[in-house]
């Protein structure tokens, strides 16, 4: 009677884990100027933080978002400028266009608004 092996797969521990620069395989989207924040569907609360980061540290900050993000960024704008910056970071200008982006599902072009935000000091 032969034993068989453990197939199982053990987990990962810090040491073991890969650490991949992120334009590796990152989504073309992700991918950019240190400076730039894409806002997609997490809490308003981290991209403000984040935007509070990069402000210290470049002096500017260009929030971008597409579609039904578009809301959210700006509400990113509004707490770094009004209540996370104390006065001290302005928009310094606001950009919306129309992108043309190739649907998954029907695989048709559509168009769909985006924005970016210029915040700095």
């Amino acid at each position: 009677m032969s034993a068989k092996p453990n197939t199982k797969r053990q987990p990962r521990t810090n040491v073991e884990e890969k650490t991949e620069s992120p334009t590796e395989e990152a989504p073309p989207m992700m991918m950019g100027p240190s400076n730039h924040i894409y806002v997609g569907k997490k809490p308003v609360m981290s991209y403000a933080m984040s935007a509070l980061i990069q402000l210290s540290q470049a002096g500017e900050v260009n929030i971008k978002a597409r579609g039904l993000a578009i809301s959210r960024a700006v509400d990113v704008a509004e707490i770094v400028t009004k209540r996370l910056g104390n006065g001290t970071f302005t928009v310094k200008n606001v950009n919306i266009s129309t992108e043309q982006v190739k649907s998954t599902e029907t695989g048709e072009m559509r168009n769909v608004s985006s924005i970016e935000i210029l915040v700095g000091k």
